[in-house]
C-alpha cells in the first residue's frame, strides 16, 4: 500500500470530525457530536467529501455527515472542514448496508446520494444505492417528512430509480433531467458540484436530480 494512503488512514483516524463504523453514536449524533438540534443530513458514498463540505457551508443551520467506505478519500473533505472550522460536518467510514445500525429510526432529516456507481449490469442491481433494499433502509432512519435527493449523470440509473419509485407507489417531489439547463433548478444544485460532476459535465453529460419522500404511516 502506498505510503500516502497509510498516512491518510492514520490522520483520518486522528481527526476530531471523523468516525469509523460508529455504532455507539446511533441516536446520539445531534446531542453528542453536533451538540444541537439542527436537521441531520447524510451524504451517502461521499467520496472525497467535497459535496458534504460545500453543503455545510451553504446550509450552516444543518448538520452533515458524509459516509464512504474509503477513509483515504474522505481525508480530504475532513481535513478541509477542520481547516475552515466547519463545525456542522463530520465524516464516517462505513458501508451503506449498515445504515440502520448506525442511525436510529427517525433520526435523519435528509439524505443525499450523489453520483453513485450505476452498476449497469442487471446481476449487480442489488448494489445500486436506489435499489429497493436500500430505499427501505433509508425509510427506516428518515423522519416521516424526510427527503431523499438523488443526483447522477447516468440516464439508465436515473430511469431505473424512477421506475423503482413508481413500483413502490412513491410520487417524486421533483424530477429534473438537466439541472444546469433548467432555470427552475435550485441554486445549490447548480452551484455545489462534486469532482465527478465537473468531470461528467466536461464530457457533455447532463446532470439529473430527483427528490422524493417516503409514504410513511
Amino acid at each position: 500500500m502506498p505510503k500516502y494512503k497509510l498516512k491518510r488512514f492514520k490522520e483520518f483516524s486522528e481527526f476530531t470530525n471523523t468516525f469509523d463504523f460508529a455504532y455507539e453514536m446511533k441516536g446520539k449524533w445531534k446531542s453528542e457530536f453536533f451538540k444541537n438540534s439542527n436537521p441531520l443530513v447524510l451524504e451517502l458514498g461521499c467520496g472525497k467529501g467535497e459535496y458534504s463540505v460545500a453543503l455545510a457551508k451553504y446550509y450552516p443551520g444543518k448538520n452533515f455527515i458524509g459516509i464512504d467506505l474509503k477513509s483515504n478519500r474522505m481525508w480530504r473533505g475532513a481535513g478541509i472542514a477542520l481547516e475552515e472550522n466547519l463545525h456542522n460536518v463530520g465524516f464516517m467510514r462505513a458501508v451503506i448496508d449498515k445504515i440502520t445500525e448506525l442511525f436510529d429510526e427517525n433520526e435523519v432529516d435528509e439524505i443525499w446520494i450523489t453520483f453513485p456507481d450505476p452498476f449497469p449490469r442487471l446481476r449487480h442491481e442489488k448494489h445500486r444505492l436506489t435499489a429497493p433494499k436500500f430505499l427501505e433502509r433509508y425509510r427506516q432512519i428518515l423522519k416521516p417528512d424526510g427527503i431523499v435527493n438523488f443526483k447522477t449523470d447516468d440516464d439508465d440509473l436515473f430511469q431505473y430509480t424512477l421506475n423503482t419509485l413508481n413500483e413502490l407507489k412513491i410520487i417524486p417531489i421533483e424530477v429534473n433531467w438537466d439541472v444546469h439547463a433548467n432555470e427552475d433548478s435550485h441554486p445549490h444544485l447548480r452551484e455545489v458540484k462534486t469532482h465527478y460532476e465537473k468531470l461528467f459535465m466536461g464530457r457533455g453529460r447532463t446532470i439529473k436530480h430527483l427528490q422524493f419522500k417516503f409514504n410513511k404511516d
